[in-house]
């Protein structure tokens, strides 16, 4: 970790961020003086060495270690920096501060020290309600510990947290050491609750106490993510998202608007105290244990076995194979839905109390796109179904194409499918009968889990094609008998008024991928391999 000093980050822009990940030329180049070292951004690190190490994985270590040289910048690189990139980025790190972003999106950011005014100027609830740290992000042994520094010296100080406090550690193992090295008595000190390992409030599985859902409110997570009815269902919770140690501090002060950098408060004693900066432990000094991991090792015998599913289940369901690539599927599909603004995964798959159904495709498929905003209309979970000339649910509107054998198209603004990487966002559609999504751009995990399941995953050539689609359009994809990388297909529309309008759609397929599109998913593509 450099502390202090000027530091360029060297990074793509334009068309070298497409090879970024392959070329591994970007890096970080420690300027100030008194730092002296040049390092690659993807250079081998230490610090993972001996995580890795910690974790019984040295192994892995010793093989990374091997290839560092080729992980390194080219020389010439490091020495002219301004010839190979096309932006050179300083930063100040002795003049970095924490941040915190939200509320319903994590692109709304703030350094803390203008916080406090955001919030006043917007009218954010300045009551913080509940802070929640962990699930799988920000919830290593070194996040937690950081964070129970906190609770440990306001415990001394006589403070308390005047919001509800929630603690979900990253691993079975994480829990058991932090449990160990007293790091969950911290928490527990100061009102803290430690949850299950596991995802819990991040996908608003947690029984949420509130007085009244109708009424604004904030909470503060380490999670990451904060659009709006992820964590407990409900669209008037502010959800902001921060470190785990600042989320600890604004739980204790129970204030939004408190800066734990230069504010204090006052304790059970009536003093004005304030608390120090967090510390931490990179990796537990006495190691890592566990006792019980909860792994169970797949019986090598129970491969030949048949699954028996009860057919009454309404949590179960045995998965059937999706059919392969047939041309006739994408000729005259009707729109299913048109979105309008930001369309996440939450959108596409809500969580909640849906998650009781991931193990049955058909049941949560009733969620498909329920949050998603109808471009037409302005609202959620309401489509025109050209079949019955009414309006009705997204998943209802789906079910009765694929009843009468039609497939359907979704088109989309930016950023399709962001958030969590959840691959019942592209199984639901795939089930249901939804052949391609169309779209300005895509969230990349999401494109990719299109693709393993047979999707179509277009995107407009000219952004402002989206604009031609109207609610009754509609609309096929040309070319397809010829499909291969780098090459665009043609959507052509039907207006209800009969005329025809066409246009170019471009793709990122490359030749594996498209073995999956024409197999009708990644899966099948494997079974016919064998």
């Amino acid at each position: 970790t450099v502390k202090g000093g000027t530091n360029a980050i060297i990074e793509y822009f334009g068309e070298g961020a497409k090879n970024l990940s392959a070329t591994g030329k970007a890096t970080i180049c420690n300027m100030g003086a008194e730092v002296g070292a040049t390092t690659s951004l993807f250079a081998y690190d230490e610090s993972m060495a001996r995580y890795l190490k910690a974790t019984g994985r040295e192994q892995i270590a010793k093989m990374a270690n091997k290839l560092s040289d080729y992980l390194e910048a080219d020389k010439e690189v490091i020495d002219n920096p301004e010839k190979y990139y096309d932006r050179i980025i300083e930063i100040n790190l002795s003049e970095l501060e924490p941040y915190i972003n939200g509320p319903f999106t994590p692109d709304a950011a703030h350094p803390i020290s203008e916080f406090g005014r955001i919030v006043k100027e917007n009218g954010y609830p300045q009551t913080m309600e509940v802070g929640l740290i962990g699930s799988c992000t920000n919830s290593s042994y070194q996040d937690l510990s950081r964070a129970a520094s906190v609770a440990r010296q306001a415990s001394k100080k006589h403070l308390k947290a005047k919001a509800e406090f929630r603690i979900n550690p990253g691993s079975e193992q994480v829990r058991y050491t932090a449990e160990r090295d007293g790091l969950i008595s911290d928490f527990e000190s100061i009102g803290g609750i430690v949850m299950t390992n596991a995802c819990g409030p991040c996908i608003g599985q947690w029984k949420r106490h509130t007085d009244d859902n109708q009424r604004a409110n904030s909470i503060v997570t380490s999670f990451n993510r904060n659009f709006a009815k992820r964590a407990d269902g409900n669209p008037n919770t502010h959800a902001f998202v921060a470190s785990p140690e600042i989320v600890t501090a604004l739980t204790i002060a129970g204030n939004l608007c408190f800066n734990p950098l230069t504010d204090t408060l006052i304790n059970e004693n009536g003093e004005s105290v304030k608390l120090d900066m967090p510390e931490g432990e990179e990796l537990p000094v006495k190691g890592f244990d566990v006792k019980d991991p909860g792994y169970i090792a797949p019986d090598k015998g129970l491969s030949s076995s048949d699954i028996i599913i009860d057919p009454n289940s309404k949590r179960l369901q045995k998965l059937s194979p999706f059919a392969p690539f047939n041309p006739l599927n994408f000729e005259r599909m009707p729109l299913l839905i048109k979105t309008s603004g930001k369309c996440t995964t939450d959108h596409i798959s809500m969580a909640g109390p849906w998650l009781r159904f991931r193990g049955h495709l058909e049941n949560i498929s009733d969620n498909l796109l329920m949050g998603a905003v109808n471009a037409f209309n302005g609202k959620t979970n309401e489509v025109f179904n050209q079949l019955t000339n009414e309006y009705d649910t997204v998943s209802g509107t789906a079910k009765s194409y694929k009843m009468h054998g039609i497939s359907s198209i979704v088109v989309a603004e930016e950023n399709y499918g962001e958030g969590s990487s959840r691959e019942h966002a592209a199984l639901e559609p795939r089930f249901l009968g939804v052949k391609a999504v169309l779209c300005k751009s895509f969230a990349r995990i999401h494109e990719t889990n299109l693709k393993k399941q047979g999707m179509l995953a277009l995107t407009f050539v000219n952004k402002d094609d989206y604009n031609k689609i109207k609610e009754k359009d509609i609309l096929s994809v040309k070319g397809l008998e010829s499909f291969a990388p780098d090459k665009n297909l043609t959507i052509e529309i039907i207006h209800p008024d009969g005329s025809l309008e066409s246009f170019e759609a471009s793709h990122t397929y490359n030749n594996l991928q498209i073995e999956w599109f024409k197999a009708g998913s990644a899966l099948n593509y494997l079974a016919n391999k064998k």
